[in-house]
């Protein structure tokens, strides 16, 4: 219940500001006229400024809070101090591959979970988080935890967070742009209506919004699945190629578990899982795969 309503307070404190936001730029710019239907006409230029705010503004304001909302969701504990050997052991490792990869040093912290993950969020390459589970802590060998870290810190210096909100921002633009198109060619030219939007227009742009959203979203985990490969490399260079492998194959293990990380979050974790709906909307590639690819680069680079 608790992780329900952060969400539920998130989404609606990001619309309020969104409609703040155009309010603003209707009022300074004129653009708050997208649709005559008098005239049965649709201002494409203002549509798409409208889908533009509220698709970027969704995807950066969420990673804005992306920190605040990973550490209240799965009630992730920050070392400020370490307490104990373990926590020395981690807060040094992410220091020396933060040093090793020119980043920043991300904040580090643990959170309460069975479950083998882990997962870096954050703004900027230099202000992130590395969270690991417990699970993960007590189930993983010195070596493996240590790629894994190094895989979260490769995220981090990839600028995969920023990278990954840019792209969902122009993919939520363009769905919300299109929705509202066919929501007008519905309820204007096909229903007819001259007096303003009304409820065939809502009812038509919504479920356009879904459709359009699902179909748009095999891009965004298409890059997803590309960046998982780019950060196990980063792992193996941090941690050894070897190490990198280990802690996969661990993972092998651990893939039947059910997962208790909340969804918005495992596209940032070490391990993610395809769902039902096949492998366009895998966030991660499968496991196999990922240990293929590190084999062959490492086979590659005994050959050069």
């Amino acid at each position: 219940m608790k992780r329900i309503g952060l969400f539920l307070l998130t989404n609606l404190a990001v619309i309020v500001v969104l409609m703040i936001v155009w309010f603003v730029l209707s009022s300074v710019f004129g653009l708050g006229q997208t649709m005559d239907y008098q005239a049965g006409t649709i201002n494409l230029t203002s549509t798409l400024v409208l889908a533009a705010v509220f698709g970027f503004g969704g995807s950066l304001i969420s990673l804005m809070m992306s920190k605040w909302i990973a550490k209240k969701s799965v009630g992730a504990q920050v070392i400020e101090s370490p307490s104990n050997e373990s926590e020395r052991w981690l807060v040094e490792t992410v220091q020396r591959q933060a040093r090793q990869a020119g980043i920043g040093m991300p904040e580090v912290a643990i959170y309460d979970s069975p479950e083998i993950n882990a997962f870096a969020t954050g703004a900027s390459r230099n202000k992130a988080l590395v969270a690991v589970s417990t699970g993960l802590l007590s189930s993983m060998t010195r070596d493996e935890a240590e790629a894994v870290l190094g895989h979260e810190v490769g995220h981090i210096a990839n600028g995969d967070m920023i990278t990954l909100t840019l792209i969902q921002g122009v993919v939520n633009t363009f769905v919300i742009f299109f929705a509202r198109i066919v929501g007008f060619f519905v309820d204007r030219v096909l229903l007819k209506n001259e007096d303003g939007p009304g409820i065939g227009f809502f009812v038509t742009t919504i479920a356009a919004e879904i459709v359009f959203g699902i179909l748009a979203s095999t891009i965004v985990m298409w890059f997803s699945r590309q960046r998982e490969f780019r950060a196990d490399d980063a792992g193996a260079r941090f941690a050894g190629r070897e190490k990198m492998i280990a802690a996969l194959e661990r993972l092998k293990v651990n893939y039947d578990r059910p997962s208790d990380m909340p969804a918005q979050m495992t596209a940032f974790g070490i391990f993610g899982r395809g769902g039902n709906f096949g492998r366009l909307f895998m966030s991660h590639p499968p496991l196999d795969e990922r240990i293929a690819a590190l084999r062959a680069a490492a086979g590659h680079a005994r050959t050069a």
